[in-house]
């Protein structure tokens, strides 16, 4: 039986896909900042080939790279700056109001329980006096209890700072050699198959740029209907939530989780009422509905050709399979992924085995 050279191509696309799988599972890990460091320097390198092209003969890459570096790093640092304001304002806050909100929950609580058999005394000395104790708490007991944790958590500290400091050092190695890099990947397919890799590389090219456009559209919108939904409860806090929440959605979960408790926490501080749930409740969960079941799916998953239901599974998937990297990688590897799947289908739909001729 002999083989096309679009079915040689398939199988060659399925075998890498194999070993990028067992990569990920043995050296998830390992590979992380490697694998997010290629991910922005793909998305980066077009704007330092541009800088490059504008400064040809004046400006090195190594200037063109180091600027859109900093860029984009201090971009991602004022996006955490964001917190700065809410914490700064809601710590002293939290000091002052956690008697005040312990008496009233108290006061509210036990009564509402009470009507449903449901008898409730709540220690609100002991709770005021612990939580107070924690709150101010001495800086070498905070830096103790820091340390401690460190080192049963060494793995995940390890992770974390060398991931901060690895990252940025990948990235510019590859955003001054990608090219050169991409070339010689290209430079190992076989000459026979070189046609279609390049024809397949285009369109996963394509379909990846329409991916991070309509990802960074989803953070804007996000952002924009954060901030305005917690405004119209009143918030004080309304921007600064509302901003990161949206703008951090490109870490799936931890930003959505981290805005979230923020809200609740600046809330809680302002209206001491159950009006700070309803204000979350409402903002938060008609935004998870509306980015998950709408945006997501219509301005990400339309864009690459995903339908709405194969976006939310590559996310539960990927997450399931690889943890976090997974659904950090989830769309645009699914993306490519059915790339090869059509190009796969094509070839199946026009092979003998298909229109039953014999090979």
């Amino acid at each position: 039986m002999q083989f096309t050279t679009t079915q040689k191509s398939t199988a060659a696309w399925c075998l890498i896909a194999v070993l990028v799988v067992l990569a990920l599972r043995l050296l998830g890990p390992v590979l992380t900042p490697f694998l997010v460091a290629a991910v922005l320097a793909y998305a980066l390198t077009p704007l330092v080939n541009s800088l490059d092209d504008l400064g040809k003969g004046r400006m090195p890459r190594v200037l063109a790279v180091v600027l859109v570096e900093l860029v984009f790093i201090a971009m991602v640092v004022g996006l955490f700056l964001l917190i700065v304001p809410i914490l700064s304002k809601e710590l002293p806050l939290l000091r002052e109001q956690v008697p005040l909100l312990a008496d009233r929950a108290n006061a509210r609580l036990t009564p509402w329980l009470a009507q449903f058999g449901i008898p409730v005394a709540l220690d609100v000395g002991s709770i005021k006096t612990a939580a107070l104790k924690y709150l101010n708490a001495n800086f070498e007991e905070t830096f103790g209890q820091l340390m401690s944790s460190l080192r049963l958590g060494g793995s995940v500290a390890l992770t974390i700072i060398g991931g901060a400091v690895l990252i940025p050092v990948a990235l510019f190695y590859l955003l001054m050699d990608w090219d050169k890099i991409v070339s010689r990947l290209v430079e190992l397919v076989p000459v026979p198959l070189r046609a279609g890799f390049d024809s397949f590389t285009q369109e996963a090219d394509q379909v990846l740029g329409q991916y991070l456009r309509g990802q960074l559209l989803v953070m804007l919108v996000m952002a924009a209907f954060y901030s305005v939904g917690l405004s119209l409860f009143d918030l004080d806090l309304a921007l600064p939530i509302g901003l990161f929440t949206g703008l951090a959605m490109f870490i799936p979960y931890v930003g959505f989780g981290i805005g979230l408790i923020l809200a609740v926490l600046a809330g809680l501080l302002q209206f001491a009422s159950l009006k700070a749930f309803a204000m979350v409740a409402v903002v938060y969960g008609l935004g998870q509905v509306a980015e998950g079941f709408y945006l997501t799916p219509r301005l990400v998953g339309e864009r690459i050709g995903l339908h709405p239901l194969a976006v939310i599974f590559a996310l539960l998937a990927f997450g399931q399979l690889f943890g976090f990297v997974g659904v950090l990688i989830a769309l645009p590897a699914s993306a490519v992924l059915l790339v090869g799947l059509r190009r796969a289908r094509a070839g199946y739909l026009t092979s003998g085995l298909y229109q039953g001729r014999a090979s």
